[in-house]
């Protein structure tokens, strides 16, 4: 049987999704995600790299990120919700993407999920997140580099009503 305290906690249980300007703070999010129960934080953080060494080697000077803000902030809660379907036990979640100018060792995404033990599944939501914002959130991407500048295209292509 379940506890009534567990099913209060299941429906309080922290989502935070945005697209931002500011540097994103690992410490607020995470303070923001943890719940007295949470015992694991699973985090992914994509940054700008200065470097690209596979497929087409070249360097980046800066990144910058673009974004229909509400269309996208509609999309993460998406993702946030297919998480919690997938993944019972997750506690809290935090879908966090930056926009504007942004230069190498910046870090431009982050995903945290959290959970009562390491063991349920959180590393694999938090992979999961990140993939699927990269499939599904309309962020878009341009490249400067010494050489010029190009808008880096996904490969996802989204089907009617997603």
């Amino acid at each position: 049987m379940t506890s009534p305290l567990r099913n209060l906690y299941k429906m309080n249980f922290p989502t935070i999704y945005s697209i931002t300007e500011s540097e994103i703070d690992l410490n607020d999010l995470l303070e923001k995600i943890t719940l007295s129960s949470t015992g694991a934080a699973a985090i992914f953080t994509g940054m700008v790299r200065g470097v690209t060494s596979r497929d087409n080697p070249h360097e980046t000077v800066y990144l910058e990120y673009e974004s229909y803000i509400p269309m996208a902030e509609a999309k993460m809660k998406q993702v946030a919700e297919e998480i919690r379907e997938k993944w019972k036990s997750i506690e809290g979640i935090a879908i966090v993407q930056r926009i504007g100018k942004l230069y190498p060792k910046t870090p431009t995404v982050l995903i945290a999920c959290t959970a009562a033990h390491r063991d349920t599944g959180v590393f694999e939501a938090a992979r999961y997140g990140i993939d699927r914002l990269k499939e599904i959130v309309p962020v878009w991407k341009k490249e400067v580099g010494p050489n010029g500048e190009e808008w880096i295209e996904g490969d996802y292509i989204p089907k009617a009503g997603e």
